[in-house]
């Protein structure tokens, strides 16, 4: 039975670990995004998420890739941070975060769901944010509601194609990305994991296997599931 992975943003962090992850459980990986993904053998296939049109480059060869397997997880992971209060984003900055984070997911569905086996599983990657607010991330906020929205039109529109879904939502997890949004200094890295009632940061495995875990369990379907270790709530 061949199985495959198809990631976006598989290059660094949460989407690597997963990579990573999948490719032990035996899964063909392919990997969309800017930058290759450094495991062996993994598919690449480029494009700029923040120009829809990109996915038009790769279609046929994502087709292609994706036709003689019989089962895909597909996991949105790709997304874009960017600062600013609802005061202060300006209009490209915020709809790049929308394009990136929504809009190039939705259209990347409607080039794979048509080709997904039975038993096939659409995972998105949200945020503790898909479900609360922070001040200076009006974007990032914004755009995190609406994938936790896209999971759950995604579960009532795939109704009875035994095709299921969840929306995975991280807390502070250690990664390049939370680096380059906070900074990379050892007390402010420890002040932000001591907002979790585990006083540390999550391990980008961590949330591989919970992504895991929902793609191999259809009754998680239509559900948004928080790995945070419990943030404690200022």
């Amino acid at each position: 039975m061949k199985k495959t992975l198809l990631i976006t943003g598989a290059s660094r962090g949460i989407g690597l670990a997963t990579a990573e992850l999948f490719k032990r459980e035996g899964y063909e990986i392919i990997n969309i995004s800017r930058t290759a993904c450094p495991i062996e053998g993994s598919v690449n296939l480029r494009a700029d998420f923040s120009d829809i049109y990109s996915l038009e480059v790769i279609q046929d060869k994502l087709i292609n890739e994706i036709s003689a397997t019989d089962s895909i997880t597909l996991v949105h992971n790709a997304a874009l941070l960017a600062k600013g209060s609802i005061q202060q984003i300006d209009s490209q900055a915020f709809q790049s975060s929308m394009t990136v984070n929504v809009i190039f997911p939705a259209m990347l569905n409607q080039v794979v769901i048509p080709h997904m086996p039975a038993k096939s599983a659409i995972i998105y990657i949200g945020s503790t944010l898909s479900e609360k607010g922070v001040a200076n991330s009006a974007a990032y906020v914004t755009s995190k509601h609406a994938v936790a929205g896209m999971m759950r039109a995604t579960c009532q529109d795939l109704a009875n194609t035994e095709i299921h879904t969840a929306c995975v939502c991280p807390g502070f997890t250690e990664t390049e990305m939370l680096k380059e949004h906070v900074g990379t200094q050892p007390e402010l890295l420890a002040s932000i994991a001591a907002q979790s009632t585990k006083n540390r940061l999550i391990a980008p495995l961590e949330i591989a296997k919970t992504i895991y875990f929902c793609a191999q369990n259809p009754v998680i379907n239509g559900a948004l599931i928080h790995a945070n270790t419990g943030q404690l709530e200022m």
